[in-house]
């Protein structure tokens, strides 16, 4: 533009000093004030319900009359067909079971007139068998119930449908005596079970009812001595019955021991018979053959070692470690047995030495359980044994000494039984089992 003002000689106008409004622009017009809504505040006393009923988020009145917005449930409108519509008549209706013979009205179709009163279905009356007074005189005659007695009973089973309770409530006692609920159910099914035979012949046909009254009446009797127990007879029953759980208890752990000794007897009996046709086997072959021992043998009692035949090179002392399902207490025995025998607690390993000494530490082991057992079986002895010097005073059981193990454990048993005379009948051990008895370890 400066070159065409030269040209044509006009004057050139100053140019406009550049200045921060004009490169960025009015920042006034950009700038608007922020909307601050209106926030209604709870008046005080109101509650925040009652004031959400009056206010939403979008600040509108509250409807006059509910609307549907359109989300959530909505009914179905109804679709009418274009057929007629079906007319209906006020008509009268009786019921069939009402005897009086009233009328009633109600709406109805007209195409249902003359039907029968649907909820007639629902009136279900008992069957009452009936009898003749021939049928009476024959089969129904007792002493305890005269013909206008059971006349009066029978009608009101058919008036109460077999509802004995109300039967024996309104039974006429200034004509008859006076019936208990179990009488009433008696004679009735006595009466039907009769008829019922007398009627059906030799077809059986119709189910016969028996009732036991003198079983109700003991029902009724236990049921009510329950209801009037006091606080004192229930927590009696209660200590009654944990007793007997813990008599329970007592009784499968001692089957539990005679099972485990009866194992133990059974396992030495078998050990012995299998050494003695070893023993007699090695003795055929002694002349021929140096009998081999095989130090892997399985035992079938006392302590079974480990086995190391697959488990590459070891060293043999190794096969006389005691395995870890050895506990304390049978270590310790052992170690006490052999230093009484004298023997060392590791000899040299050898194939034989190391066969027979673990063949000697089983020994040891069943010996232990052996005893072990035989001494639970004598505590149990003498603890019958007080029993019954207790509970029969003056007199004193005799145990046999095949029983007992010999005159030691009869000399102790006797001194055992008169230090329990003077300890009384309070400390002495229940019948089945204290649980103070040594257990095998």
């Amino acid at each position: 533009m400066s070159d065409v003002r030269d040209i044509l000689e006009l004057e050139t106008p100053p140019a406009p000093e550049i200045t921060k409004e004009i490169i960025l622009g009015n920042q006034d017009k950009l700038k608007k004030k922020p909307i601050t809504a209106k926030v209604s505040k709870r008046p005080e006393g109101m509650n925040r319900e009652v004031f959400a009923l009056l206010y939403n988020d979008k600040k509108d009145a509250p409807p006059l009359f509910p609307t549907n917005p359109g989300q959530g449930y909505k009914q179905m409108k109804a679709k009418l067909g274009m057929r007629n519509v079906r007319p209906w008549k006020w008509m009268p209706f009786t019921n069939p079971a009402r005897t009086d013979g009233a009328i009633f009205h109600h709406w109805r179709r007209t195409t249902d007139e003359g039907t029968e009163y649907p909820f007639a279905k629902f009136n279900k009356q008992v069957p009452i068998p009936t009898y003749t007074d021939t049928e009476y005189s024959q089969h129904l005659q007792t002493e305890m119930w005269s013909k206008p007695e059971t006349d009066h009973l029978f009608e009101l089973c058919r008036r109460f449908d077999l509802r004995f309770i109300v039967i024996k409530d309104r039974w006429d006692r200034a004509r008859f005596p006076d019936r208990s609920v179990e009488d009433l159910k008696e004679r009735y099914y006595n009466v039907c079970g009769i008829l019922t035979k007398a009627k059906a012949g030799s077809s059986h046909e119709g189910k016969i009812y028996v009732f036991d009254a003198d079983h109700e009446r003991r029902r009724k009797e236990q049921l009510k001595r329950l209801f009037e127990r006091t606080t004192e007879q229930i927590e009696e029953e209660q200590t009654l019955l944990n007793e007997l759980r813990k008599i329970e208890a007592r009784k499968k752990e001692r089957e539990k021991k005679q099972q485990d000794l009866q194992k133990l007897i059974t396992a030495a009996d078998a050990q012995s018979e299998t050494r003695k046709a070893e023993k007699k086997i090695t003795k055929k072959k002694m002349q021929q053959l140096r009998p081999r021992i095989d130090p892997n043998a399985v035992e079938t009692a006392g302590i079974k070692f480990s086995d190391f035949k697959s488990s590459g090179v070891s060293l043999r002392s190794q096969r006389m470690k005691l395995p870890a399902s050895v506990g304390q207490k049978k270590t310790k025995a052992i170690e006490q047995l052999l230093h009484e025998l004298n023997i060392e607690l590791n000899p040299m390993p050898t194939e034989e030495i190391c066969h027979n000494f673990n063949e000697l530490r089983s020994d040891m082991v069943l010996l232990y359980e052996l005893k072990m057992a035989l001494a639970t079986c004598e505590f149990e002895l003498q603890t019958l044994r007080h029993q019954y010097e207790a509970l029969n005073p003056g007199k004193t059981l005799l145990v046999p000494s095949s029983i007992s193990g010999g005159k030691e454990t009869d000399q102790k048993t006797a001194n055992e039984s008169d230090s329990a005379k003077q300890k009384g009948i309070s400390e002495i051990i229940d019948v089945v089992g204290s649980p103070g008895t040594p257990s095998v370890s």
